[in-house]
């Protein structure tokens, strides 16, 4: 029910163009922003697949800010990534960058589609260390 909702089909081609290279998309779905994201993660993952055809690795309905946050975003966001910086989460479809070795190198504004050209460059950065 989120604006942002078809940013899942730039993800998917971002996963597609690069997971033979190592690149994984990981998606958690969170209820935590205007309650947009009711559904159980059954149908989550129904909608995901059936609408914008998601092959990557969609996870089970988390909350990523607040008193039940989860243990990996209380990691992620304590990161001061740029261009975004640390702090909260403050929209789902906020994108956080992780290289091989589990360090938070990128975080991005829920508004950033995934093909923008910083996206991609950060990206590819990654990919080729």
């Amino acid at each position: 029910k989120c604006g942002n909702t078809p940013q899942y089909a730039a993800l998917e081609k971002l996963y597609q163009d690069d997971k033979s290279v190592g690149f994984v998309i990981l998606g958690f779905p969170a209820n935590n922003f205007a309650h947009q994201e009711p559904g159980t993660n059954a149908e989550i993952k129904a909608f995901c697949t059936g609408k914008y055809d998601v092959t990557f690795p969609m996870f089970a309905k988390i909350s990523v800010n607040g008193a039940d946050e989860a243990p990996l975003y209380k990691t992620l966001t304590a990161v001061d990534a740029k261009p975004k910086g640390a702090g909260p989460i403050s929209w789902n479809f906020e994108k956080i960058l992780v290289d091989r070795k589990g360090h938070v190198i990128a975080r991005f504004a829920p508004s950033t589609k995934p093909d923008n050209s910083a996206v991609t460059s950060a990206i590819e950065a990654a990919l080729a260390k």
